[in-house]
């Protein structure tokens, strides 16, 4: 029995056939999504701000740069565990360019050490504070709390506000704001001292003996330092126990939550905000004018009336950052590579003066905070409507 001859393609067709396959490979990699994992907290004490943030996410561009966007979110609960654990999903399963989140401090934080070891960058939603050398590849979306203290004791210092009453979470949030506050205050060389300080956790349903020992010390104003809808309680329990004073509250606050919950009790009250949130009643010539005017119109067509808030910004600038970063990128590398990864950090820290929603951001290899002191406005809510002082 005979077989037919079977011929072998000639080099040069072999050659061809190669780099066709080789081609292909190559734009296979090309054609990959950028692909983005968003820790949020969307249950949990801390979903008021998670949940806006998620919304504004679903407002985001579907492609940047010709490149297909995939977003992945998930839920971390306000547990900086179940953080930890989306974190090693992103990084080990989906293989993301970028992960993002979390809104709670305590869990971005928690996960900050996963994203690192994986060398993929991680825009942080909050202004977590990390230890020296261990945010290489962290970047904060949010302002500093350093950042709001300063505009937050400027105002005091122009009402004559010596004395300060503090009550802020047991967490790393409530602990870096008292310790930025501070710092902030002897850096500017003013006359402000905090003279009394009360912690509560999240869950907390109550704070009425830490209220009472604030009020007996008479300050003359009190600093909160609590988030979304949480923030109501602590404030309407120093106003039930009589505190007459001024009473402040930080840029986790600048939610209308705050109004929602805290009703007559929060009039009056002062919030240190990002431009974002009031674009309305910005000047024609701040720089943020014209972004945070597009961010509400469409965040409000999709949401209603009034349902803007200070993270749902945080949310529209970082798809701005996105469209910044991913063309400088892609000039150095493919989505789903290291090289990616490495040219968007590098993007990040070299993209210059960037305006955004919430103020100007500008990122360096040194400072991954990117926001200046001018970033910070004090709201005031008045019939319950925010008028910035």
């Amino acid at each position: 029995m005979t077989h037919p001859k079977t011929s072998l393609p000639s080099p040069t067709l072999l050659k061809t056939l190669v780099a066709a396959a080789a081609l292909w490979a190559v734009s296979g990699v090309a054609q990959a999504d950028i692909t983005i994992g968003v820790s949020l907290p969307l249950t949990g004490p801390a979903s008021g701000l998670g949940i806006p943030i998620g919304n504004q996410i679903k407002l985001w561009p579907t492609s940047i740069a010709g490149e297909k966007l995939k977003v992945i979110v998930l839920d971390d609960a306000t547990d900086p565990t179940k953080g930890v654990q989306n974190a090693k999903r992103f990084v080990s399963e989906d293989k993301v360019d970028i992960v993002m989140g979390s809104v709670a401090t305590p869990v971005a934080i928690a996960m900050a050490d996963t994203v690192a070891e994986a060398a993929t960058p991680h825009f942080m939603l909050s202004p977590a504070v990390l230890p020296a050398g261990k945010d290489t590849w962290a970047f904060r979306l949010p302002q500093s709390n350093a950042v709001m203290s300063h505009a937050m004791l400027q105002h005091m210092n122009k009402l004559g506000v010596k004395t300060v009453g503090f009550l802020g979470y047991t967490d790393a949030y409530g602990e870096s704001w008292l310790k930025d506050f501070q710092a902030e205050a002897a850096a500017l060389k003013l006359p402000i001292k905090v003279i009394a300080t009360e912690r509560f956790s999240r869950s907390d349903t109550a704070v009425t003996g830490q209220a009472l020992k604030l009020v007996a010390a008479n300050p003359d104003a009190m600093l909160i330092v609590a988030s979304g809808s949480g923030a109501a309680m602590p404030h309407k329990a120093i106003v039930e126990r009589g505190f007459k004073g001024k009473i402040y509250q930080t840029h986790a606050a600048a939610s209308r939550d705050l109004m929602r919950v805290g009703g007559k009790d929060v009039e009056g009250a002062y919030v240190v905000s990002g431009p974002a949130v009031i674009a309305d009643q910005l000047s024609d010539t701040h720089p943020s004018k014209k972004i945070a005017q597009d961010f509400v119109a469409k965040y409000e067509k999709a949401y209603g009336p009034n349902s803007r808030n200070q993270f749902a910004g945080h949310g529209y600038d970082a798809a701005l950052v996105l469209e910044k970063i991913v063309p400088m990128a892609l000039k150095k590398g493919k989505p789903g590579t290291p090289e990616f990864r490495a040219a968007l950090k590098e993007a990040t820290e070299t993209m210059g003066r960037t305006v955004v929603a919430h103020g100007v951001l500008n990122y360096t290899k040194d400072n991954h905070w990117g926001f200046t002191t001018e970033t910070g406005v004090i709201l005031k809510v008045v019939n319950g409507d925010w008028k910035v002082e």
